[in-house]
């Protein structure tokens, strides 16, 4: 059988699929993607590119999926609905089909008061079920949004959602999954699992739906870099949910750094033990360089099947 593109083939073959986020520059220097780049080949089955990340202006994901492209690397390309009307946003999808992007992650976007334009205003034409709705129906139907027709070929996408296990209200988080995989999403990735048993749960009411045989769902983990960071995301970043124990554990080392990748590192062990779970997305948030060692140490890359 064909497959759009590696991660639909890892995660349809049943193998445990691994994820890396590369953050863009705030600037137009590609070597700054290739550099990140350079030291994560081997240690993911495809990477994505972030689109303007807290809503802060960076290299778009677009020319960083295409700088992936010319390295040989798999891209996911990240789509917001935050900063594209439903034109815009079409558009921008048939052009990444056309140089190859087969992975497009659609999301709603960080609000731009959380950013460096605060006064912007956000388009948000769209919300993010929508949007998917409309690239599966530009892909399997070859209509648009209007009802026109596409007339020179759909985009072979591989469609990403995203989903929070721990935003309120809690009890609507699987509802919103189910939507997106009405919607036509492939595959899900997760926000920063810290909470476990939460996470459990969620998982728990997933499967009780059978939702995870008809999506496929990388778990989403982030090495705290600093006691700052984990200040940061426990107390300022919303949908993240950091537990005390861990915020203990970030606040009572002598060596924050060391104590945050031994964090992730047993999330990973965790995560991967958990029914239902497909693989795992890594956000290293600027700390792209200990994504390999973190891939090695917990058996996720190389795969060993």
């Amino acid at each position: 059988m064909g497959f759009r593109s590696n991660l639909e083939k890892v995660l349809s073959e049943g193998k445990f699929a691994v994820t890396a986020e590369i953050g863009p520059p705030k600037g137009s220097n590609p070597n700054k993607i290739i550099e990140k780049a350079d030291n994560l080949i081997g240690c993911a089955d495809a990477f994505n590119i972030t689109d303007n990340q807290t809503a802060v202006v960076r290299l778009s994901s677009l020319s960083g999926c295409f700088i992936l492209l010319k390295m040989k690397l798999e891209p996911i390309m990240q789509i917001s609905c935050r900063d594209r009307n439903r034109i815009a946003v079409q558009s921008d999808v048939l052009g990444a089909s056309a140089i190859g992007i087969r992975n497009i992650l659609f999301i709603t976007g960080d609000h731009q008061s959380f950013g460096n334009h605060p006064d912007a205003k956000g388009v948000y034409d769209l919300d993010s079920i929508q949007l998917i709705q409309i690239v599966k129906d530009m892909r399997d139907n070859g209509i648009f949004q209007s009802g026109d027709k596409i007339l020179s070929g759909n985009p072979n996408i591989f469609i990403g959602g995203a989903a929070n296990p721990f935003a309120d209200p809690f009890e609507l988080r699987v509802d919103r999954l189910e939507k997106k995989i009405e919607a036509g999403s492939d595959f899900i990735q997760t926000q920063s699992v810290f909470n476990l048993n939460k996470f459990n749960i969620w998982m728990d009411e997933v499967r009780s739906r059978d939702l995870d045989k008809r999506v496929h769902i990388l778990a989403g983990i982030t090495p705290l870099k600093s006691l700052k960071m984990t200040e940061r995301m426990k107390f300022h970043v919303p949908g993240v949910d950091i537990p005390n124990d861990i915020y203990d554990r970030m606040k009572k080392s002598k060596d924050p750094k060391k104590e945050g990748y031994n964090i992730a590192h047993d999330l990973i062990s965790e995560v991967k033990k958990i029914k239902g779970i497909h693989g795992i997305h890594i956000t290293a948030l600027f700390w792209e360089d200990i994504i390999p060692k973190l891939v090695n140490e917990t058996g996720l890359y190389p795969r060993s099947y």
